[in-house]
Order: C-alpha cells, then structure tokens, then sequence
C-alpha cells in the first residue's frame, strides 16, 4: 500500500487526508502546531492517524508521496529532509486534479482574486449549474472531491498553491494582475513570485481558455516568453490593443467568444478595480455558456465579499470601511484610488517586503491621517512622515478606532486597507476584520 503523509492539518490538509484514505492509501497526518479542534474530529471521524505540535520525522519520511499545506514554506526543516530523500511534494490541488473529471475554472492574482472567485461561483449557481467552490476559499477541493459530484469547480489559488501543482490543468485560467506580495516567501525576488503566479497556465491545450488583465505591464511582458496554447481572452478597462471585453461610453462589453453588453452603472460592484473583476467574471461565464440574462442578473445582485472594501457602518456621519483583504500595496491602492471622500487610512501588520511609494500620492490626496496598527511600525514612519499627515501609533483594534474617529470629521471615512499581513495581532485577515468592525459598531 502506498504511503501518503500530509504536512499541515487545516483545510487543505485534512480534506487531502480524507480523499487519500478513500482512494486506499496508507495515511499519516503531521502539524507542527496544535489542530484546531473542528479538524482533529473530522480526522478521527475518518480513523485516520495524526499528530500535532511535533514532526516524527521516521513516520513522515518513509512517505512515497508527501501533501504539503500552501502556508507552509519550502525552507521548512521537514521539507528539505524530505526533498533530500527525493520524496515528491505536492499542494491539495495536485492531488485532488488525479480524481476528478469536473471542468476546473480556476483564478489567481495579487489582488481580486477572491471577489472574482466568488463572483463566477454566484453566476454558475445562478444559472443552475453543479458547481463547488474552493481552494482558499470555499471547502478543501480534496474533500468535495471525495464527497461530491459536482460538474465544475471554481477554484481561488493562492500563489503558495500553485508551487506544488504540476500536472493540474486549469479549463479556464484567469490571471487578474501580478504586483508585489509575499516577496519575503520568494527570497524577495519579484520574478520568483511571477513565476510562481504564471503557473496558472501550466499544461493547458488548445481546448482551454486564459482570460488575463490586458492592462498589467508585468503580465503582457511574460506572455512574450511563454508559449501558450490556450485560446486568449485578454481584458481591459479601455477598447482597443487586442482587449476582448472592455468599458466604454457607459457600456459594459464582451464581443467573445459570444457578444454581450450591460450599462456599466448596473454592476452590483463599484470602481476600476471591481471593473476588472466583473469583467473577468463575466467572460468566464460566456466562455461556459451561461445565458446572457443569467449573466446580466448576476452582474446586477452580487453582493460582494466580506473584508474587501465592506461598508460596515456611519457613525455620528463618519463612514467605517472594512478592507482587511488589502493585504499588500497594490489592493490598498485600489481602496484608496475608489474614496470619494476624506479618509483616515489604517496601515500596518507584518511587512512583506512592502514598498509604500505606489500609494504615496494617494496618501497626500486623499488622507487625512493615518492610524499605525501594528507591532512594529518603524517602516512605515518612514515613509509618512514626511507626507505632514496627523499619524497615531496602536497596537489594539479599540485603540486604533478610537484614534480614527478622533481625526476623522463628520463626512469623512474610516478606511482599515493595511497593505500587510495580519499575524503580528490577529489570527488572520478574517479576524483583524471582524474586530475592526465590532469596534466600530460600539461607537454608536
């Protein structure tokens, strides 16, 4: 019986472990920190063996196939223990693609990626399609693998997911925009991270379809060095240089692969940004072949994904605005290019080999001050405080409202878009997100 050991005994992992144990494999599970609680009962549901806060290196590397979770890195002790032994390593996804036939629609991106997910997802269900959501969103594709049957998957893939796919082939491959993130897991090596993110085009044919932002400087320069097969379905937020769907004069257009249009204002999601991954989403849905009314209906009544730019509340006529996704430059960018009104911006967490200078003339239109929140906050001061701006230092979420709505003036918006990652104070995005609102909602 082969022997397959999963690192990591999260989502991912546990449903990894799940489908491998239905496919009759011998199953280890090791994490190096403590499981949470709703994952150690579904292993032991299954009767499959694991461990926790330690790796036995003699159970782990006797594996002739290793699962790895995407937040662990490649550097990781164990895993270089198990590359020496010459021990194939791969991501869920890898795994899950050996088991399934369903059309995989999956999307990447430094930014968008997760609205533009959930957004196809809310179009095929519309229009009664048999379909599953995962990756990093949604449940672990290995455990729908193994427990359902659906026809497609739409699937968010991380760039961390993508390093350890290899045969995995996406039907539909659709790439938003590369821009800096996660550099200090890619050596702080831009290219090694837009390598990583192209990879969402590996083994597709000439039957499969790549929809990509047309716009992206770093994007278009790659294509010229890769030899894609797939059918091209660029995007853009003008007509014209080679853009299959674009906006123009008030209209939302597609002219492929079938020609559909919308009046731009009855898009659910507002702003350039939200421009692209409706754009995005709706040439997926065409490629599929999606009824144009499904498609138009969808577009009009998507509510939008929680933590990216969610307007949470107003108080005493001071907007709350809960952008806790925006965890590098380029999607705090965005937030702050869509105010339309003066904003209190909170900054900070655990820097990622940030550059800030991308949103410095943002900073200065449209700030009003600026809130630090973080455990160390000396990169930033750096960069601001030249710019003049009222700034405070927190290190809480009470702390951190409380100083917002100090600066901010009636008419004006709180704005939580911290560029960084969130694990220096909070758990994860989610809960730096929703302690920001439920601060926010105590003010009243």
């Amino acid at each position: 019986m082969r022997r397959i050991v999963v690192l990591g005994a999260a989502e991912s992992g546990v449903g990894a472990a799940v489908l491998a144990q239905k496919k009759g494999f011998d199953v280890f599970v090791s994490d190096m920190s403590v499981i949470k609680k709703q994952y150690k009962q579904m292993l032991d549901e299954y009767g499959l063996i694991w461990e926790e806060g330690h790796h036995s290196e003699n159970l782990i590397l006797n594996a002739d196939e290793i699962i790895k979770s995407p937040g662990i890195p490649q550097e990781a002790p164990i895993v270089q223990k198990a590359l020496q032994k010459g021990i194939p390593i791969i991501s869920e996804i890898e795994f899950a693609g050996r088991y399934t036939n369903a059309k995989m629609i999956c999307i990447t991106g430094s930014n968008g990626k997760t609205t533009t997910t959930s957004l196809i997802y809310h179009i095929f269900k519309n229009a009664g399609y048999n379909v599953g959501l995962a990756g990093n969103i949604g449940r672990s594709l290995a455990l729908q693998v193994a427990e359902c049957d659906f026809d497609y998957y739409v699937i968010e893939l991380s760039s961390f997911q993508l390093d350890n796919m290899y045969d995995f082939k996406a039907d539909i491959a659709v790439l938003m925009n590369v821009t800096p993130d996660h550099l200090d897991r890619y050596g702080f090596k831009m290219q090694n991270y837009v390598d990583s993110k192209m990879r969402i085009t590996r083994n597709q044919t000439a039957d499969d379809a790549f929809v990509f932002w047309n716009d992206d400087p770093i994007v278009t320069a790659e294509l010229k060095k890769y030899n894609i097969k797939a059918q091209m379905f660029p995007f853009s937020e003008f007509k014209g240089n080679g853009a299959i769907a674009y906006a123009e004069n008030g209209q939302y257009v597609i002219e492929q692969p079938t020609p559909f249009n919308m009046e731009q204002e009855e898009l659910a999601l507002r702003g350039k940004h939200n421009l692209y991954n409706s754009l995005a989403a709706g040439i997926t849905a065409n490629i599929v072949g999606v009824k144009k009314e499904v498609i138009r209906q969808s577009l009009m009544d998507f509510k939008g994904v929680e933590h990216r730019l969610e307007k949470v509340c107003r108080v005493n006529g001071v907007d709350f605005v809960n952008d806790s996704k925006a965890t590098n430059v380029n999607a705090c960018w965005y937030a702050l290019e869509s105010m339309r009104q003066p904003t209190v911006l909170i900054l900070g967490g655990k820097d990622k080999g940030n550059d800030y200078t991308e949103i410095m003339d943002l900073v200065k239109e449209k700030c009003r001050g600026l809130v630090f929140l973080g455990v160390d906050n000396t990169k930033l001061h750096q960069y601001f405080d030249k710019v003049g701006l009222p700034i405070a230092d927190v290190k809480s979420m009470k702390d951190c409202v409380d100083e917002c709505y100090k600066m901010a003036q009636p008419g004006d918006c709180v704005l939580l878009s911290p560029c960084c990652a969130s694990f220096d104070l909070f758990k994860n995005m989610e809960d730096r997100g929703e302690q920001f609102k439920e601060c926010a909602r105590n003010l009243k």
